[in-house]
């Protein structure tokens, strides 16, 4: 804790995602937290922690010596895919409770020593899959959670752009980023869609990842152009998963399709009702049989939620505060990310061998 009483943050890369996202989530619930240190291996970060804009005065190069900080309670992990296990399972031998980004990890086996860590430590690890706080996704939910749906059999999600590569940082290389668009923007849709499913237990998944664009030259780059000669991840991957209720999921991610449009989408096979859910717009659809009619039925109105990132620091820290468990508030917990880390391995081990894989 801090001298004033607020929990005290550490946050770990201060990156993109870190400036965009993190810092600005605890600044505000400033009134119940302080974000203490910074450390990035980058000094240009440091600096910009510690301008005018962030205030930000303690600041390392080594993430050790943040953890090694009395007064911080609870940290946020805002590095690469491949460097989320170290600092987490620093962190809680450090006694520090974790927020860790999405993906969880760069496999199962990582996941699952981040999750084994967390319970050692006796420390709350949640994973930063944001979509679920958005005004249509909570909507959404609760009328799952009223019972509109019945029984949800099947799910068809999208995570597709026509020519959306991040051109920065390390998206395209597989050894640092463990993927391509199934594990940068496919995890999002499908913890979102696992969510709302109720979290049925995975068993099985077949599918393909392949890449036909994303080595050629020239190809247009709608977020800047990448380095084909370093691309070495999937550019489309689909995807069918089975859980161990009857229920099935199909999915379907790209950084780069011949499509009409990017789509973030979810629909919803119920026996009670069915839905669309489109989480960058928030459109939301139900489709019922009323009254011997079928009837399709939007929101006249939505709840404001100004930032998804938001609400999901706001949910980590209510949890360190108040010792409750993070998926008692509706965030995602280490044990719900894993269901999504083993169906992306799935997809990828199937893709390789060409048959369905059976997840453990």
């Amino acid at each position: 804790m801090t001298r004033d009483g607020k929990i005290g943050i550490g946050i770990i890369g201060f990156g993109g995602i870190a400036q965009a996202a993190h810092a600005p989530g605890y600044r505000k619930v400033a009134d119940q937290c302080e974000i203490v240190a910074v450390a990035d291996i980058d000094p240009t970060r440091l600096e910009e922690a510690k301008s005018e804009k962030w205030g930000i005065t303690q600041t390392f190069e080594d993430y050790k010596d943040l953890l090694a900080l009395p007064e911080i309670d609870a940290v946020s992990v805002c590095t690469p895919n491949f460097v989320h296990l170290q600092p987490t399972l620093d962190a809680f031998a450090a006694g520090k409770h974790v927020l860790c980004e999405k993906p969880m990890a760069m496999n199962s086996d990582e996941a699952k020593q981040m999750i084994a860590a967390g319970e050692k430590a006796g420390k709350q690890l949640q994973i930063g899959y944001n979509l679920r706080f958005g005004s249509g996704p909570q909507s959404l939910k609760r009328a799952v959670a009223a019972g509109q749906f019945g029984e949800i059999y099947h799910a068809r999600a999208q995570a597709i752009r026509r020519r959306g590569v991040p051109s920065w940082g390390v998206f395209t290389q597989k050894d640092k980023q463990g993927g391509g668009p199934l594990i940068d923007i496919g995890v999002h849709i499908t913890d979102m869609t696992l969510w709302l499913m109720g979290h049925p237990k995975p068993i099985a998944a077949s599918g393909t990842a392949v890449t036909k664009f994303g080595t050629k030259e020239g190809v247009l780059g709608q977020m800047g152009q990448w380095d084909p000669k370093i691309y070495t991840v999937e550019d489309f991957a689909t995807a069918y998963v089975r859980f161990d209720n009857g229920a099935t999921y199909s999915l379907e991610s790209s950084f780069i399709a011949n499509i009409a449009k990017e789509e973030f989408s979810t629909h919803l096979f119920g026996t009670g009702a069915g839905a669309y859910l489109n989480a960058s717009t928030n459109q939301v659809t139900l489709y019922r049989e009323e009254f011997g009619t079928l009837t399709d039925t939007t929101p006249g109105w939505l709840p404001s939620v100004p930032s998804s990132h938001g609400e999901e620091v706001k949910l980590f820290v209510k949890a360190v505060k108040e010792g409750l468990e993070v998926a008692s508030l509706g965030a995602a917990s280490g044990e719900q990310a894993l269901m999504v880390t083993q169906i992306m391995d799935a997809i990828y081990k199937s893709s390789e061998l060409g048959r369905e894989v059976t997840i453990e």
